[in-house]
C-alpha cells in the first residue's frame, strides 16, 4: 500500500485504519506458523459457538492440547477472596470448586516458569492509547496494564488469572511468544464474557427490582389519593359549617349542634392526618429499602441487618396498616396469646421483612375465605405466630418459623410451592387483582436472610410460613 493509498482514507475511519496497519506488520514480524494460525482460528471460531464460561474455560485448554498435544491450565482470580485459583486443566476439564495453588504458580506481570511449566499473565485489555513500545521479551505493552510499569492500575485493564502450558522441553522462545499472545486472546474474551454476564444480572435485577417498586410502593401508594379524597371533603364540610355558625344570632341550641358537629369533624381530621403519616412512614421504609445505592452498585439486594423485635416492630406496624382493609373483608385477626412474651430480638433487614409481612398480609386480605366444620361451626379469619423448628438450617442447628394462616380453600403442596414462582397465581383468581410477584419476592427477600420460604395445607387453609436461623441466646420457645 502507497502512502498515497493510505492518506486517502476517510478522516472518520483514519484511527482504526492505522491500527489495521499496525497489526498487519505485527503478523508479518511475528511470523506465526500455519500450525498457529489454525490455532488461532479454532479458538476464536470455539469461543463465539459456546456461550457458557465453563465451556470457555474448557476451550482455552482444549485448543492448544488438540493443536499442540500440550498440556495447560488456566487460573483465575476468586472474585469472593481474591485467590488464585484453578478452574480448569488438560488432565481433569473444568474444576467446579477450583483448587488453590502449592505448585509454584502465582500473580505476575510478566510470563515466569514454574516446575516444568510456562506460566502466562492473563490479561482484560480496555480501548485506550498506548503509544508504548512492546516489551521485549514478552511482546506486551505493559503500561496499557500498568502506570508507566510501577504496577499500579490504570484503568483501561487488569490481571485475571494465570495461564500455564508445558512441559517447558517442548517449547522454544517463539512458542513462548505465542502463547503470551495467546493468553491475551484469552483476557480479552474472558473479560467480555464477564462483562456480559454482569450487564445481564444487573438487566434481570433492575427489571425484578422495577417489579418490587410497582407492587411494593407504587400501587399501595395510590391509598394515598383516598386519603386525601377524604381529607378535602371534611375540609369543605367544616368549612360550611363555621358559615354557618357565623351566620346564627339567637339559637343557642342550633349553636350547640353545631358546635359538636365541629367537634367530630376536628376528630375526623386528626384521624386522617394519623393515617396519612403512619402511610407515609410506611411507605417511606419501604423506598428505603429498595432504593439503596449498594442495590445498584452490587446489581442485586444488599442487606442492612439490625437487632429488632419483630412483632412489636414490623409485624403490628404492618397489621395496622391493612387493618382497615382486613376488617372490611370481614376478617378476624387471630393474634398469638404469648409471643410478645417470649419474643427475642433477631437480626434482619427490618424493610425488607417489613415487605415479607406487607405481602403475606396483602394476600391474607384478598383471598381469605370462609370455611364452616361438619358441626355448622364458620369463621373467616387469619392468625400470625412463630415457632422453634429443630435442624435449621443444618442438623444441630435451630431456626424460627414465622406463619401467616388464613381460612379457606387449600393448595396441594405442590401448588403451593408453583406459587412462588415469578407470576403464578392460584386458581379462579383472575378477577382478584394481583401480579403474582409478591411470593417470590417474599422467597427471595428470605432466602438472602439464610432462611427458607413454604406454604403447607392446614385442616381450615393455607399456611405460609419462612425460617429464618434462630439467634444463639433463644431460651424458650415462642409459640
Amino acid at each position: 500500500m502507497t502512502a498515497g493509498a493510505a492518506s486517502s482514507r476517510p478522516p472518520d475511519l483514519a484511527a482504526v485504519c492505522l491500527r489495521v496497519r499496525e497489526k498487519s506488520a505485527s503478523y508479518d514480524r511475528y511470523n506465526f506458523s500455519s500450525r498457529f494460525n489454525d490455532f488461532l482460528k479454532a479458538f476464536f471460531d470455539l469461543a463465539q459457538e459456546f456461550d457458557s464460561l465453563e465451556d470457555f474455560y474448557r476451550i482455552c485448554v482444549a485448543v492448544p492440547l488438540e493443536m499442540t498435544d500440550l498440556s495447560s491450565a488456566l487460573y483465575l482470580i476468586d472474585p469472593e477472596d481474591k485467590e488464585l485459583r484453578l478452574v480448569c486443566d488438560s488432565e481433569q476439564g473444568v474444576l467446579s470448586g477450583g483448587e488453590t495453588m502449592e505448585n509454584g504458580v502465582h500473580l505476575a506481570d510478566i510470563p515466569y516458569t514454574a516446575g516444568e511449566s510456562y506460566v502466562v499473565p492473563v490479561c482484560s485489555r480496555q480501548p485506550g492509547t498506548d503509544s508504548s513500545e512492546p516489551d521485549e521479551e514478552t511482546g506486551q505493552r505493559r503500561t496499557s496494564l500498568w502506570n508507566n510499569g510501577t504496577g499500579g492500575f490504570d484503568g483501561r485493564g487488569h490481571i485475571l488469572g494465570m495461564f500455564a502450558v508445558g512441559p517447558l522441553d517442548r517449547l522454544d522462545e517463539s512458542d513462548r511468544f505465542f502463547f503470551v499472545k495467546y493468553a491475551g486472546r484469552i483476557g480479552f474474551n474472558l473479560a467480555n464474557r464477564l462483562i456480559a454476564r454482569q450487564n445481564i444480572n444487573h438487566l434481570k435485577f433492575i427489571n425484578s427490582l422495577v417489579m418490587d417498586i410497582e407492587h411494593n410502593v407504587i400501587v399501595p401508594n395510590m391509598y394515598f389519593l383516598h386519603l386525601f379524597n377524604q381529607l378535602k371533603k371534611k375540609i369543605d364540610e367544616l368549612s360550611r359549617l363555621e358559615k354557618e355558625i357565623a351566620a346564627l344570632q339567637v339559637d343557642d341550641d342550633r349553636k350547640s349542634r353545631v358546635s359538636g358537629h365541629c367537634r367530630e369533624i376536628g376528630d375526623d381530621l386528626l384521624r386522617y392526618h394519623g393515617e396519612l403519616v403512619k402511610h407515609h412512614a410506611n411507605i417511606s421504609l419501604f423506598l428505603e429499602s429498595l432504593f439503596r445505592r449498594e442495590h445498584f452498585e452490587k446489581g442485586h439486594l444488599v442487606l442492612r441487618p439490625r437487632s429488632c423485635f419483630v412483632e412489636k416492630e414490623i409485624i403490628l406496624p404492618q397489621l395496622e396498616h391493612y387493618a382497615s382493609r382486613i376488617r372490611s373483608a370481614g376478617i378476624t385477626v387471630e393474634h398469638p396469646k404469648n409471643m410478645i412474651d417470649t419474643e427475642f430480638q433477631i437480626m434482619v433487614d427490618v424493610g425488607l421483612l417489613a415487605q415479607v409481612y406487607a405481602n403475606l398480609f396483602s394476600n391474607a386480605a384478598k383471598y381469605t375465605r370462609e370455611v364452616c366444620t361438619e358441626s355448622g361451626a364458620c369463621r373467616k379469619a387469619m392468625a400470625y405466630g412463630c415457632e422453634i423448628v429443630d435442624n435449621f438450617p443444618e442438623p444441630g442447628r435451630q431456626g424460627i418459623k414465622f406463619n401467616v394462616f388464613s381460612t379457606g380453600p387449600t393448595f396441594s403442596p405442590e401448588e403451593g410451592e408453583q406459587l412462588f414462582r415469578e407470576g403464578r397465581r392460584g386458581p379462579d383468581c383472575a378477577h382478584i387483582p394481583g401480579t403474582g410477584h409478591g411470593l417470590s419476592f417474599i422467597r427471595h427477600v428470605i432466602e438472602l436472610h439464610g432462611g427458607a420460604a413454604g406454604y403447607e395445607p392446614t385442616a381450615e387453609g393455607n399456611n405460609f410460613y419462612f425460617i429464618l436461623p434462630a439467634p444463639p441466646t433463644i431460651n424458650s420457645n415462642p409459640a
